[in-house]
């Protein structure tokens, strides 16, 4: 015996070894990794949920070793870039970050990948708050308000989304479906015309990133009637979230987190999730999410994979009852 191996357990192991070479262990996978630049794709474009990512390839960087470079590859709201990442070499040096999209994209595009299926989680890494306003010009002050508004006068309102399966567009199907009444939603090219649209008076009302919406709020240019998360923000003490108002259990936010192709070794997963764990709870990401309305919200792998499959299930109960 030798160290606990037999001999022959040995020569089947050197047998192993020079039959396939490119076999590593686990411990192997995680200590060699990465061993060349790693990108994190992000399937929109520039501006928006992509800086909080470059907040972390920032950060994983320095903790890896390697470069880690934020690539933007929009198109398609979002799924070029999702299956771009879920056809790449599961190695560890392709991953994706991830949205609400990749949980809606199913009910309205012909996907080539399984949004569940052909990615292997790493982990959660931020949630943010979308604020519901109205032009000051409609007469109302409160979700109540409005809910009586509509239910006088079904389809009269103009509620403006940035763009057909956006998350902008579900969130507010899901305010209809859950308040149980009707108004036009008029999709834009993207948050930004939608949100512009309801200051120039186009549209009466929409949901929005509260930090694009905050200077608004403050100048009178909007009033907030509620936060969309089911607890309120603190960029915007007073303003009470949707359930509160009486929508109870209407919940809705954006999110992000770090996905890797289906069959990236396991070792090489617990590495990644475990630097995103640190890179989370130090004060300066935190600081920077908070600049960009967005605060750490970590979850690991199996979490996080659960919560994608109730977010997918959640937003296609949702875009069934579009009428």
């Amino acid at each position: 015996m030798l160290g606990g191996f037999s001999s022959l357990g040995l020569a089947v192991a050197a047998a192993l070894a020079v039959a396939f070479p490119n076999i590593a262990t686990g411990a192997e996978q995680s200590t060699s990794y990465p061993s060349k630049p790693v990108r994190l794709v992000i399937p929109f474009a520039t501006g928006g949920t992509d800086i909080i990512a470059r907040v972390i390839t920032a950060q994983l960087s320095t903790r890896l070793g390697r470069q880690v470079v934020a690539e933007n590859r929009p198109g398609a709201g979002g799924t070029i870039g999702m299956d771009y990442v879920a056809r790449a070499e599961p190695d560890g040096h392709v991953l994706l970050f991830t949205s609400p999209s990749i949980a809606i994209s199913p009910s309205f595009y012909k996907l080539t990948f399984d949004p569940v299926k052909s990615f292997k989680a790493i982990g959660k890494t931020a949630k943010g708050p979308i604020v519901f306003t109205v032009h000051p010009s409609l007469p109302i002050k409160s979700v109540r308000d409005l809910v009586v508004l509509a239910k006088r006068q079904p389809g009269s309102l103009i509620s403006a989304s940035s763009g057909v399966g956006s998350f902008t567009h579900l969130a507010t199907e899901l305010f209809k479906q859950t308040a149980g009444i009707d108004f036009l939603i008029v999709q834009y090219k993207g948050g930004s015309d939608a949100l512009l649209a309801i200051l120039v008076g186009d549209a009466q009302l929409g949901f929005n990133a509260v930090t694009s919406s905050l200077p608004h709020i403050r100048s009178g240019r909007l009033r907030a009637l509620a936060i969309g998360e089911s607890v309120p923000s603190s960029l915007l003490p007073g303003v009470p979230t949707i359930s509160q108002s009486g929508l109870s259990g209407y919940e809705a936010s954006t999110w992000n987190g770090i996905l890797a192709p289906a069959g990236t070794p396991q070792a090489i997963v617990d590495r990644l999730q475990q630097e995103l764990a640190v890179i989370l709870t130090m004060p300066d990401t935190r600081k920077k999410f908070e600049a960009e309305g967005a605060e750490a919200d970590p979850l690991g792998p199996d979490e996080f994979a659960k919560f994608i499959a109730a977010e997918a299930k959640k937003w296609a109960t949702v875009a069934r009852n579009i009428k």
